[in-house]
C-alpha cells in the first residue's frame, strides 16, 4: 500500500508484534528513556495506531511483565512442582525457571531490570518476592526432611538460587544449546548452593 506521496506504508501491526518491538526498545534504551515516539518509529506506525492497541508506555510494560511473571508462576502449577518430595519439587522449579527464562528471554530480562519506579514495576517486584518465598519454603521443607544438609539457610539459599538462575540472562542465547541449560543450571545449583544430605549420615 502507498500513500499519496508514493511512500510505502507499513501494515498495522498486531498487539503481540508491537509488544515485542517495545520490549526491544526498553532493553536498548531503558524504560524511562523510551518515548512513545521512539516506539512508534521503531514499529513504523503512527502514535495513534500504537494507541489503538495499547493505552501507553506503562500498558506495554505491564504486558511484558505479566508475560514473564505468568511464565514463572505457571511452573508452580505444574505437576512436578506440586507432587513428590521437596527436593524433587525444587529440581523441577529450578529447571522450569531456566526453561522459561530462555523461552521468554527479552521479557524476563525486562522483569529483572525493574526498580519499582512505576505501579507495574512495584507489582512485578512483589510477585518476584512471592516466587522467592515459595522457593525458600521448599528449601526449608527439604532441610527439615533431611534431604538437604541442615546447615543450609533457606532464605539465603533461595536468594542464591535466584541469583544463579537470573544470571543466565546475561549470556544465554536461545539458539545455542539452550535445551541443555535447565539440566546444567540445576546440576550447578544442587551440587553447590543446595548440598544434598549424605544418606549415610557421614
Amino acid at each position: 500500500m502507498t500513500t499519496d506521496a508514493g511512500r510505502v506504508r507499513r501494515p498495522t501491526r498486531g498487539p503481540g508484534s508491537l509488544l515485542e518491538i517495545a520490549v526491544g526498545e526498553f532493553l536498548a534504551r531503558g524504560y524511562d528513556a523510551t518515548s512513545m515516539e521512539d516506539l512508534s518509529r521503531a514499529a513504523g506506525i503512527t502514535k495513534s495506531s500504537f494507541y489503538h492497541h495499547f493505552s501507553g508506555k506503562e500498558a506495554l510494560l505491564r504486558a511484558a511483565l505479566e508475560r514473564a511473571v505468568d511464565g514463572l508462576f505457571g511452573i508452580l502449577d505444574e505437576e512436578g512442582a506440586r507432587a513428590g518430595t521437596a527436593l524433587q519439587r525444587l529440581h523441577h522449579i529450578v529447571r522450569g525457571q531456566v526453561a522459561v527464562l530462555v523461552a521468554e528471554l527479552p521479557y524476563v530480562t525486562v522483569l529483572l531490570r525493574v526498580r519499582g519506579n512505576t505501579e507495574s514495576e512495584r507489582w512485578a517486584l512483589e510477585r518476584r518476592r512471592e516466587f522467592d518465598a515459595h522457593v525458600a519454603a521448599l528449601v526449608r521443607e527439604a532441610v527439615e526432611a533431611g534431604e538437604l544438609r541442615k546447615e543450609v539457610e533457606p532464605a539465603l539459599a533461595a536468594r542464591l538460587l535466584s541469583g544463579l538462575v537470573n544470571s543466565v540472562v546475561e549470556w544465554a542465547r536461545p539458539d545455542r544449546g539452550s535445551d541443555a541449560l535447565p539440566d546444567a543450571v540445576a546440576r550447578a545449583a544442587f551440587e553447590g548452593i543446595l548440598p544434598v544430605a549424605d544418606p549415610g549420615g557421614g
